[in-house]
């Protein structure tokens, strides 16, 4: 739903975002941002046609000189040197605001003068640091690259500089860590939208929970579907697996018996899925994950990993302020403490109201996303701006 008439009279915006080439979480929150913004253009670096939202495919799109690259969509992963110079040839014009929704190099747009930007921050690049493999190789391909990557984390830190990125949002109180330590900047914690009313409204035609356990995977790495089979490997108790991805016929060929994939679904079958599940399993470590918080607008619990963004979204049991709980924690990150906090759960499972799990996640409905968001941009309008 776009915002009402004259909210943003006269203001002249441009939204920028590191690549379309899906519909992930990040392009949930520029889906939000095109609907506040109606008459926005999209700067990217790379785009592929068709990929993303129709509403976003509709807009006027400038695509950076990568997108250009044969196999750009597929292979932009191993154009990272190149990124920093992409970034610079986004070039919005003519516009007072810049809405850049970045975890990569789109916070390094320049605005043009006199205009004013807003990031909001998935997380500083993770290629640079914590993910480095995936991008620079191991051994001595990783060793020769060293040099390339010191390069690149200086000039992460200084395209944050607050003369070109003049306020920041966080989508969790850990990126909001992440960027005080690597950028030295305070951040506004604001968790992105989430559209919880049609999982509710799925959820209503259920009586209650079936069976079954449910995991949703992307099948790369950091997602940890590996944890959660070896836990129900060891549980014995039904798992409902939805999602695809590069790992998943590895893990499908070694899964134990009671756990079922199901591959890529719609979204009217995982609403349907987190109605009938008896909770979610979370082994990774997430920004924010907007997952958790679909499966609690269902009104079940979720086992999540006690790190990163679930930390934002699940209360856990005995929550010292006292909170009613909507999910379980478990730590270290290891498949027999994934098991104890299913087994827990369980045991448990009296305390948790799905009535109070609801409410809980309407907290991240895209009413109150734009209502925070409204404020922040009030606020970057009526400062002053920095010397140049």
């Amino acid at each position: 739903m776009s915002e009402g008439p004259g909210q943003y009279a006269g203001l002249r915006v441009a939204l920028v975002h590191d690549w379309l080439t899906g519909l992930r979480g990040g392009e949930k929150v520029l889906l939000e941002h095109a609907r506040m913004f109606p008459a926005a253009e999209i700067h990217t670096l790379i785009h592929r046609p068709g990929a993303s939202h129709p509403e976003l495919e509709a807009r006027n799109i400038h695509a950076g000189p990568l997108s250009r690259l044969p196999g750009a969509a597929r292979h932009y992963r191993k154009m990272l040197p190149l990124m920093p110079w992409a970034a610079s040839r986004l070039a919005p014009r003519n516009v007072d605001l810049v809405l850049s929704t970045s975890h990569a190099v789109a916070k390094a747009v320049r605005p043009p003068p006199g205009a004013r930007h807003l990031c909001v921050c998935f997380t500083p690049m993770r290629y640079l640091r914590d993910q480095a493999e995936d991008y620079l190789g191991r051994g001595l391909r990783r060793a020769a690259a060293a040099p390339l990557a010191a390069g690149l984390r200086a000039w992460d830190r200084k395209s944050s500089h607050p003369r070109r990125l003049h306020r920041i949002v966080a989508i969790s109180q850990s990126v909001a860590e992440r960027i005080r330590r690597h950028w030295g900047r305070e951040a506004r914690v604001i968790h992105p939208p989430v559209e919880v009313a049609p999982i509710a409204a799925a959820a209503a035609a259920v009586s209650g929970p079936g069976d079954f356990f449910l995991l949703v995977g992307g099948f790369t790495p950091y997602k940890r579907e590996d944890l959660a089979l070896a836990a129900f490997a060891e549980l014995g108790l039904p798992l409902v697996v939805a999602g695809d991805g590069p790992s998943r016929p590895r893990l499908q060929a070694r899964a134990p018996k009671n756990a079922r994939f199901l591959g890529r679904v719609s979204d009217a079958e995982l609403a349907r899925l987190y109605a009938r599940c008896r909770g979610l399993i979370y082994p990774q470590r997430e920004d924010f994950g907007l997952v958790a918080v679909e499966a609690q607008a269902a009104g079940r619990p979720v086992a999540a990993f006690a790190s990163g963004g679930a930390k934002d979204s699940v209360i856990p049991l005995d929550d010292p302020a006292g909170r009613a709980p909507t999910g379980v924690f478990f730590a270290p990150q290891t498949a027999a403490a994934l098991a104890a906090a299913v087994r827990q759960l369980e045991a448990r499972r009296s305390e948790f109201e799905p009535a109070a799990i609801r409410r809980h996640a309407r907290r991240f409905a895209p009413e109150r996303y734009r209502s925070e968001l409204r404020e922040e941009i009030a606020a970057l309008l009526a400062e002053r701006p920095p010397p140049a």
